[in-house]
């Protein structure tokens, strides 16, 4: 037996996200059933972390316990003849043992995708929240500033998440602008369920004008989930990397 690391990039749009579900095709039972035919026994893949129906990958990473001794490369040519065209794995190696996808990660790095314009270009319409209002960029990097450091994000969760600790550690958050497309960066130690897109839906309604930039400080130093703004829409998100 040896233990696989994948890296994974996909589109979600049409999957109901990367973990196994009963009402619909999710990444990681595709996935999981191209390794198991070429396997010839059930394989059990780990996810670094889950996303969401319709957000995106350029690389997520998995791992998994098998005893083909298909070289790696040669591997990850194999399951993408198995996988939709909308998956793909980039790279596959063997690793240590105790590699674990989700318990050895590290950080991971996320992108939210705005289009900023009247008209939203159709060949990017699945991948980027389109607000065709002006938005205060610079308003939006101010307030983007109180979200770096350890903090509780309980006011940018899911309602119905429950997690042993709200707290987390983000080292990088900020905006790249070019032209209309707008970019939030977002690396840390660990996220929340929708936190991502939480963070992203308050910033663009201090962009709007409808909060004023302090609002994001306020939120972090009193966490209150019914005072954020709302969730962005999820086919914006991007997982970006998994460190190690």
């Amino acid at each position: 037996m040896r233990t696989i690391k994948l890296t994974v990039a996909y589109d979600g749009t049409d999957f109901v996200g990367w973990q196994r579900q009963e009402n619909g095709e999710s990444i990681q039972e595709l996935i999981e059933t191209a390794l198991s035919d070429i396997e010839n026994a059930p394989v059990t893949l780990h996810g670094a972390g889950r996303t969401d129906s319709g957000v995106h990958a350029l690389a997520q990473v998995a791992s998994a316990r098998i005893a083909s001794p298909i070289p790696d490369a040669q591997l990850a040519r194999a399951l993408n003849a198995h996988l939709p065209p909308a998956i793909r794995v980039t790279r596959v190696d063997t690793m240590a043992d105790d590699f674990h996808a989700r318990f050895s990660a590290v950080a991971k790095s996320y992108e939210y995708r705005i289009w900023n314009g009247p008209v939203l270009p159709p060949f990017i319409r699945l991948y980027a929240w389109h607000i065709p209002e002006p938005l205060d960029a610079a308003a939006m990097r101010e307030a983007t500033d109180a979200i770096v450091g350890e903090h509780d994000f309980s006011a940018f969760r899911g309602a119905r998440a429950v997690n042993h600790t709200t707290v987390r550690t983000i080292r990088r958050a900020a905006w790249t602008t070019d032209g209309p497309a707008l970019t939030f960066h977002i690396g840390g130690t660990g996220f929340l369920r929708y936190m991502v897109r939480s963070l992203a839906g308050t910033l663009v309604e201090i962009g709007r004008g409808a909060r004023p930039v302090g609002d994001m400080a306020r939120l972090l130093s009193a966490p209150d989930r019914s005072a954020a703004g709302r969730t962005a829409p999820p086919h914006g998100l991007f997982l970006v990397e998994v460190e190690y």
